[in-house]
Formats: C-alpha cells, structure tokens, sequence
C-alpha cells in the first residue's frame, strides 16, 4: 500500500456490470481508496465486480446524480479526493501527472483542486475538437475542500479555492450511438426548460431560429469540428439539434403558462 496514492476515488453507479469493469481497472493498484454508491436496487452484478478490484460498496435508495455523488465524497478517508463516472477512464498518463503533482508541495499548497480535458470516444474515434474538447472537469480536490452542485444530472465540483490545471486527458465513453445520444437530448431540454421556467427566463422571439445555426457553426467551424471527420458533424448537428429543442419547449411552455392563466 505504500506506493499508493492518498486518494478517494469515489463514484456512483447503477446497473453498470458491462461497463464499470473498464473505469475500475484503470483505477487498480494505485488508489488507497476506491469507494462506490451503488443504487439499492440493482441486482445485475455491479457490486459484485466492484468488490473484486476492492472497492467499498455502499448500497443508498437513488437521491439525484448531486446528492449521490456528495453521498460518495462524504465517506472519503484519504486527504484527496478524486471523482471518476462509471463511463470514464483514467489514463496511465493521467495517474502518473497525478502522483507528480501530488508529490509537488507547492502545488498542493496553492490548489485545492485541480482540473482536467476529458476526452470522449464518439462512433469509433477520440473527439478532440469542437465543443466537445477540451471539456475540463475538475475533479481531483481536497477532501473537505470541494462539493457538487448544479441541476440534475449536470453536476459540477465547486472548490473552496485555487483550482489547477492538469495537461492529461480523463477518457469518456460518451453514448453509445446515435439513437442513444437523441434520446439524451429530450432529457436535456427538458431540465433547460424546467431551470429557465424556475428562473423566470423567456425565450426572445429569435431563439429558437438563429442559436441552432449558430451552434453548429460554433462547433463544426469555429472551433474546428471538421477535423473530427464524420462524428464531429454529428455532433455539431446534434448541437444545434439541442438548441432548437431548448428554446421550442421553452417557447412552449411559457405559451401554456399564459393560456392557463386565461383560463384560470
């Protein structure tokens, strides 16, 4: 154990038998702690391989991505703490600049936390331009030092001071086609429309009519998505298929408000 790192690695999980095997191996032998909440339910064979590369399991009812994962973070016993998905993987380059800068006094002195790209794997290839990259994620921190927020399931880590910058990529295996990434995209705009409603936010008359052009062209053009080939513009287009959905449903939703308020 002594050449391990004085890490928490923490994750959540559900049904992930066919999957997690991939994000643990990479986690074996140089973590001092891998420590998973697993929803109450599941019965497929998760937690089971999840005690085969020593992991903590802890079987907790499903409470939202948020709650779950600060669930996970609260029974960290190392000083550091590192979040991973149960579709990520982490990197020999990657846990080797971890120890480096972990062994960095300075380092460690002036951060709290530190960021890292995340890379994902899209129709057979690592996306590496576009809105999809570099996608820093911070999500090494100081145990104590660090809590998720956001709105389900867009949970981001807020750390409580300086946040440095890791150079190595955290792999994402993102959806696994293109039917799985639409249906992802109903579920997104949803939660926008929810969050804007909550907030009292309207949609301009225009929204709807010039953000998806432009997300396409942001992504696809402006930030180079072309040379991801055939992938970078499905998701350029997928991007901009996104931005029509959120500002529809928004536009949507508030014409409902207003005639429920006729009516009423």
């Amino acid at each position: 154990m002594s050449d391990r790192l004085p890490i928490s690695v923490c994750l959540i999980s559900g049904a992930e038998v066919r999957r997690i095997g991939r994000t643990l191996e990479s986690l074996s032998g140089w973590a001092a702690e891998i420590l998973v909440v697993l929803n109450a339910e599941v019965n497929d064979g998760t937690e089971e391989l999840c005690l085969q590369y020593g992991a903590r399991v802890f079987r907790e009812p499903w409470k939202g991505h948020i709650a779950q994962k600060n669930s996970a973070a609260d029974k960290a016993t190392q000083p550091w703490v590192l979040g991973v998905d149960a579709d990520e993987v982490v990197t020999a380059g990657l846990r080797d600049e971890i120890r480096r800068t972990l062994a960095d006094p300075a380092m460690t002195a002036r951060c709290t936390a530190f960021s890292m790209p995340r890379c994902s794997w899209y129709l057979g290839r690592w996306i590496r331009h576009g809105d999809w990259y570099p996608d820093r994620k911070t999500r090494l921190w100081k145990r104590g030092q660090g809590r998720w927020v956001g709105e389900d399931p867009h949970d981001r880590l807020e750390a409580s001071g300086e946040v440095g910058r890791l150079n190595e990529d955290l792999q994402h295996y993102s959806y696994t086609g293109i039917a799985h990434h639409l249906s992802k995209l109903q579920i997104y705009s949803d939660i926008f429309v929810r969050e804007s409603l909550a907030a009292g936010k309207r949609p301009r008359p225009l929204d709807a009519w010039i953000r998806p052009p432009w997300r396409f062209l942001r992504g696809y053009v402006f930030r180079a998505g072309f040379l991801d080939g055939w992938p970078g513009f499905v998701i350029a287009w997928m991007s901009s298929v996104l931005a029509f959905l959120k500002y529809a449903k928004l536009r949507e939703a508030v014409a409902a408000q207003r005639a429920e308020g006729h009516t009423s």
